[in-house]
């Protein structure tokens, strides 16, 4: 019943935080930081290390409660030292080397490895300012990050990435495909950077632990944890404002993630990359809404491979069987029960395998197929070229054939 428009939610890209919102709109909205259209367009000032007012309230308020809770705490303490004696050597401290190093495997750890490849990005551009995430992939500056956080500084507008020693720099838009809503920039004259490492998504089991590492709301180096909720879940996700959506087989979380995550790394607990956090559901129709704990992200192999043609300077391709679908329904007129194919290309790859107008398909290479988006996301996953088999019904008959994806051609963004 997850199909009842009561009871979808609203799937947005994270906005970039302080950008345009670029939610999963009813579909998932991404996580990069919502931006300001009433913003001047001028290059964002040059970062400053005093943090801005709404950390320093946070800072105000935190400091405060430490004022009160450690006040309590030191009339404690207090209380047990010896009447007229020198109290101020009752409060011991730990000393550096009692301090023991994280263990492998840790969040603490994961973090430890993981922060000094995760970047903010800052973004001015005609749709206004905002900010993401970016993951170092080259010692001489490639990142990887949404499409979506990027986007509004293709034309005429500005990048700055700022590291997590304090550093910042300009950075350049290598390329973009807003089909998987991925792209690479790449950091001007910066070398010996940290590179993350790259794992794989396809051997990944729900319920792993897992660790999110962002900018949300501006608030660079934020880690959160949870766990592989599902894997190759059909997301589209767009801005909530009618513009381009991407659909793809998303790992889902509940690693909290937030506008501003968008391009930020999802990574398993031996500091592996595996996906790119791009989207999350929300209970609201439009991008303004945080985590409730369904958040969304690119698998890494998808990812990896898009990012490759972009650096080689290829147009990233994509793979299709040729097909127009819609959700089959089931007699109840609610549950889907796949894709129902409306039309079939001239001289597609579905034609020549034998898909006909009304075929249902249920399954691709065994993974469950259970409405259009979930053909859609699940081919996506694959390079064209590859040969996959779709179980299919016919009428009431089932049968399976083999079909050899083509390619959409690829259109570069500018």
């Amino acid at each position: 019943m997850s199909n009842q428009s009561g009871d979808q939610g609203h799937t947005h890209r994270f906005p970039t935080y302080g950008q345009s919102h670029d939610p999963f709109g009813p579909p998932p909205v991404p996580y990069a930081a919502p931006a300001d259209p009433s913003a001047p367009l001028s290059p964002p000032p040059p970062p400053r290390r005093r943090r801005g007012p709404g950390i320093l309230v946070a800072a105000v308020l935190a400091g405060g409660l430490a004022g009160v809770g450690g006040a309590a705490g030191f009339d404690t303490v207090r209380s047990e030292a010896p009447a007229g004696g020198d109290r101020s050597d009752t409060l011991q401290t730990a000393s550096p080397s009692s301090v023991e190093p994280a263990m492998d495997g840790s969040v603490e750890a994961v973090a430890s490895r993981l922060l000094p490849s995760v970047v903010k990005i800052n973004v001015a551009g005609q749709a206004g300012v905002g900010n993401g995430t970016g993951i170092i992939m080259s010692a001489d500056g490639q990142v990887l990050t949404n499409n979506h956080v990027v986007e509004s500084a293709a034309e005429g507008g500005t990048i700055t990435v700022l590291f997590s020693d304090g550093s910042t720099t300009d950075a350049q838009i290598v390329g973009r495909d807003p089909v998987t809503d991925l792209a690479v920039i790449e950091a001007t004259d910066v070398d010996g950077l940290t590179p993350a490492r790259f794992g794989s998504s396809a051997e990944l089991d729900i319920g792993e632990q897992v660790v999110a590492i962002g900018s949300p709301f501006g608030l660079q180096s934020t880690v959160t944890t949870g766990v592989v909720s599902a894997v190759n879940r059909p997301v589209t996700s767009g801005d909530g404002q009618g513009g381009d959506t991407s659909v793809f087989p998303a790992l889902q979380t509940d690693a909290a993630t937030n506008p501003g995550n968008s391009g930020g790394p999802l990574v398993d607990m031996s500091g592996n990359v595996i996906g790119i956090n791009s989207a999350i559901q929300t209970g609201t129709s439009d991008a303004t809404g945080g985590s409730i704990g369904l958040g969304f992200a690119i698998p890494v192999d998808l990812a990896r491979s898009i990012a490759g043609q972009i650096i080689e300077g290829e147009t990233p391709t994509h793979a299709k069987i040729g097909v127009s679908v819609t959700d089959a329904v089931s007699s109840d007129r609610i549950t889907t029960v796949g894709a129902l194919v409306e039309e079939v290309i001239p001289g597609s790859a579905g034609e020549s395998a034998g898909l006909d107008v009304g075929d249902v398909v249920t399954a691709i290479d065994g993974q469950q197929v259970d409405s259009s988006d979930a053909l859609v996301a699940l081919i996506r996953a694959y390079r064209p070229g590859e040969e996959v088999t779709l179980t299919y019904v016919r009428g009431k008959t089932p049968g399976q054939i083999g079909v050899t994806l083509d390619s959409d051609g690829g259109q570069l963004a500018p």
